[in-house]
This record gives structure tokens, sequence and C-alpha cells, in this order.
């Protein structure tokens, strides 16, 4: 049985097994060029970038569009270089799946070389000439939005933030620290203008990482660790485009492993780094996939085009990220995320099994958030939340999680639901009182706080940086007792932080009250409230 190994791609060993597509291209002749003449640096080695961004790269080589491929570096857990990119020779096994369980196998060599960036001199040396490299076009990020962030909720900077301030670029820790000193490096060695490119999933991204970069140099410039110059030439010669990506990726998933082995590929099993990765040579996903980048590239790029990415102004971006994220995509895994904790749901998938759910996530989708869709022109709102709803989130071999998804969610809420009510409250042909399915939502998002699932039982709630103080409020609130809910609601449904506007004064903060006890009159009451308004 042939391995994840260079060896044994080149050996012909999966020439033997013709389900799984291999590149067409000379791998030892792209890493050769790339070393030489590096233009792509990547951080976030993790299987987004795996499956999809490296993917992007991997396709571009077999067109012949790109000669080049991509050096991945990790600043956070350097173990998946270690244990992940470094026994398999940097290649990554894509398992696309359909719903009806069909797999698609391919091994994406694009990678040409892979830096542990959280460990040894040697490694930071090499990222340094790397980014020194007058060839360099781009930097891109897929390293979660937390990975953006300098500041606590508190308003002050991260103690390791502060520490990297005081200490200076050459002994940085943060991601932005570190980047900034790349691009530090590179002003002394070079001054060639670059992209810095966030491909995360969240609004702005690039707007993000830019605040971020340009706050760490000006901490930097004030304590004399370089000059008002630097801070000048990343204004002028760094751009920092938009993006929209958009693809399931999930954990690991054993019913895929066995897959992969019973057509005879070996040595796949997952692992778990001190950091708390769970990752495998493998990386599961499901096949729709849409990345929508700002065409802002100062120092020329690859032809994305021809692996089907969108390259377009920065106001189409932003309208397809409103798009997908306050209506067509992300609502509904707020929806589901909620609904399905409460009702005991371990997979998305088995929800869109659920009439009840299915019923609740059409209304959510066609009849309210639609009629205020944002219409980016590129993509077809209809075509993608049907594609969402009818293919996406019911393929059975996606085994995400509500548990998952329901993070954050008082994150999401301003985004994925403030945002449609606001365009309500503006629009005076619609009448924001109307809104039904999305106060549903958010009384339900109320109801999972108290961390009782509809048959009572006691459940664990997913991280959320507000969690304490949400509690706080309903910590009167009873399971089986509508009347302890009182005006418990009120300081939560006021706060415009977290719905973008104030649902009391808007005229839906009673609708959500009123939704909210009638989902604790005891068991089974949250089905039946789903029913009632469905």
């Amino acid at each position: 049985m042939p391995e994840l190994t260079l060896a044994d791609l080149k050996g012909g060993r999966y020439a033997e097994l013709p389900v799984v597509e291999t590149p067409l291209y000379d791998i030892d002749e792209m890493i050769k060029a790339t070393m030489e003449e590096p233009v792509w640096l990547h951080f976030g080695a993790g299987n987004i970038f795996r499956i999809f961004i490296a993917g992007i790269a991997d396709q571009l080589l077999n067109n012949k569009s790109l000669t080049k491929g991509i050096i991945a570096a990790d600043l956070f857990d350097g173990e998946i270089i270690d244990e992940i990119y470094k026994p398999h020779d940097n290649l990554t096994l894509a398992a696309s799946m359909r719903a009806d369980g069909i797999i698609y196998l391919k091994i994406v060599a694009s990678v040409a070389e892979a830096i542990n960036g959280t460990k040894g001199e040697d490694q930071s040396k090499r990222l340094i000439e790397i980014a020194s490299s007058p060839s360099l076009q781009m930097m891109s990020f897929t390293i979660t939005e937390k990975g953006y962030a300098l500041k606590g909720l508190d308003g002050d900077f991260l103690n390791v933030v502060k520490s990297d301030i005081e200490n200076g670029p050459d002994n940085c820790i943060h991601a932005m620290s570190r980047v900034c000193a790349l691009l530090l490096a590179r002003y002394k060695s070079c001054k060639k203008p670059l992209a810095l490119v966030s491909m995360d999933n969240c609004s702005h991204n690039g707007d993000k990482l830019m605040e971020s970069i340009l706050t760490i140099a000006e901490e930097w410039n004030a304590r004399g660790f370089l000059t008002e110059d630097f801070i000048n030439w990343i204004e002028e010669n760094v751009t920092f485009p938009l993006t929209m990506i958009d693809k399931i990726t999930p954990r690991p998933d054993r019913e895929v492993q066995e897959k992969i082995e019973k057509i005879g590929i070996s040595s796949i099993d997952p692992i778990t780094t001190s950091k708390g990765t769970y990752i495998a040579p493998f990386v599961n996903a499901e096949i729709p996939q849409y990345l929508v980048i700002e065409d802002k590239f100062p120092a020329g790029r690859p032809d994305f085009q021809n692996a089907g990415v969108y390259m377009t102004d920065r106001d189409t971006v932003n309208k397809v990220e409103k798009m997908k994220v306050t209506t067509c995509l992300n609502p509904l895994h707020t929806a589901l995320a909620v609904f399905g904790c409460l009702l005991g749901y371990k997979k998305i998938a088995d929800e869109m099994k659920d009439e009840d759910l299915v019923s609740l996530v059409n209304k959510l989708g066609y009849a309210e958030a639609m009629k205020v869709v944002t219409d980016p022109g590129i993509i077809a709102p209809d075509r993608f939340i049907k594609e969402v709803i009818e293919e996406r989130l019911p393929n059975p071999y996606i085994p995400d999680m509500p548990q998952r998804i329901a993070t954050d969610t008082s994150l999401k809420m301003p985004i994925r639901f403030g945002e449609t009510i606001k365009s309500y409250i503006l629009d005076p042909e619609l009448d924001v009182k109307d809104l039904t399915i999305v106060p549903l939502v958010i009384a339900g998002w109320m109801r999972y706080l108290l961390a009782k699932d509809d048959q009572g039982n006691d459940m664990e709630l997913s991280s959320d940086p507000m969690l304490a103080e949400l509690q706080g409020h309903l910590k009167d609130v009873r399971w089986n007792d509508p009347g302890s809910a009182g005006d418990a609601l009120d300081p939560i449904l006021k706060n415009d932080m977290i719905f973008a506007t104030d649902l009391m004064e808007c005229g839906l903060g009673d609708k959500v009250k009123s939704i909210f006890r009638e989902m604790l009159e005891g068991e089974g009451s949250v089905r039946r409230t789903i029913r009632r308004y469905i």
C-alpha cells in the first residue's frame, strides 16, 4: 500500500490507484524554482490552506499558469509542520466529498517548503530571507480572526503584544508582530512592494490585517525601534486586499479515513498536537468553494482567475461577503448551531433531515433575509442559497458539528442577524416587526445560554467571550418556569453591540421575550415553539 510520500509518488505506486489524481507538473523543478525566487509565502498551515489555497496553486501548476509553489509557515502550532508536513514531504491528500458518498482524491504538492516558525533561529532567518527576496509578490494568511487581534475585551493590549512592543522587532512572538518585523526586513533590504492577503473568514479581513500591522509599527516607532519612513513605505507600497472565502472544511473524519484506507493508502492516522490541533495527512472537505479577492497586487500575482478565483474590486468583495454572512449561509449555520445543540444533534447534516429545522432555515433564508439581500453581481444570491440548503448543509460526509459553529455566537450576532434587522428598519417598504424567524433564532440563543437541552438535561456550552456576562443576566431564569424570565433578557436585547441595534427600541424585543418564555414550558417546549412559528 502506498504512503503519502514523494518516494511512493515518484516511484509510480499511485499508478496502481487510478482513483487518486496526481500532479501533472515536475515537483522537483517546482521546488527548485520556488527556492531560487519565492513568490508566495503563506502563514497558517491548517486544513483550509492545505485543501483550498494550496489546491488553487496546485491547479495553477497543473495548467501551467504557475511555475513556482507556496512556502508555508506556521507561527502558532509548529507541530503541524513537524508531524504532518515533514513526514509526508509537504504533500496533502485532498478528499473532496459528495453528498452521495463519492470521494474525489487528489494529491496536492504545491507546497515547496514548510517552516515551523515557532522554534529555531534558523527558521526565523529563513523567513527573513524569504520576506527580503525581491521576487516575493505576496504573503497570505489563514490564521483565524483571532490571529489578528492585538487587544483583549478590556481594550488593553494582550500581554504577548505588550511584550513584543517593548522588546522590539528582533524578539517578537505574536503573529502580527512577526509579520511586521518581516516587512521591516524587506524595507531594509530591497523596499520592493508587496501584497498582504488575509484569506480568513471574517469581515473586512484585509482592513483588520492592515490595522494590526500599522499599530505594531507605530508602537515600535514611538519606542525608537524604527522610523516614520518605514510606516510611510507600508502605506505607499504594501496593499491589504479584501477577500471572501467560503469552503466548509471540518476536522478529519474517521469514516473518510476508512474509505481512503480501503482504496489502498496507508499511514494517514490523525494526530492531536500539544496546542490541541486535530489534523491528519488527509483533509476532508465539501466540493463547493468560493474565493473572491480584491485585485490589488503591486508586485504582481499568480493568475488566480485560472483556478476559479474571482478577481474583482473592493466594493464587489464587500457585497459578496455581505451576501454570504448576512443572508445566504452564516445566519442559517448559526440557527442550526443553536437549535442543534438544544435538540441533541451532533452533525449539521443530521439536522437537515429534520423537517422542522429544514423549514426553519428555508424561511429564515428565503422569506426573511433574501428580502434585503445584497446582490454582488458576480455570484447570484438565489443560486448560492439554493446550493447551501440543498447540497452543502445536508452533505453527510461533511461532519460539521453544531457545537463547533456555536462558538463565539455573541460576536456573530451583529453581522449574521443585526444587519438584516437594520436593513428592515431602513427600508420604508418593510416593517421590522414582521420578522418572525430572526426573533425565533435570537430567542433560541437565549434559551441555549441556560445550558439546558430540550429535555431539561445539562449541556456543555461552546466558548464565547461574553458567556459569563450573558449568563449573569439569566441567572434567575429557570427551566420549566416561564414566569422566572421576567425582564432578564432586557439588558441583552438592549445591547446594540450584540445585535447592532437596540431590539427593545426597534420593536423586536417583546417578541423575542415572548418566544423565549414559550421555550421554558418544560420538556419538548423548544421543539413545540419551533413548530408554532414555522
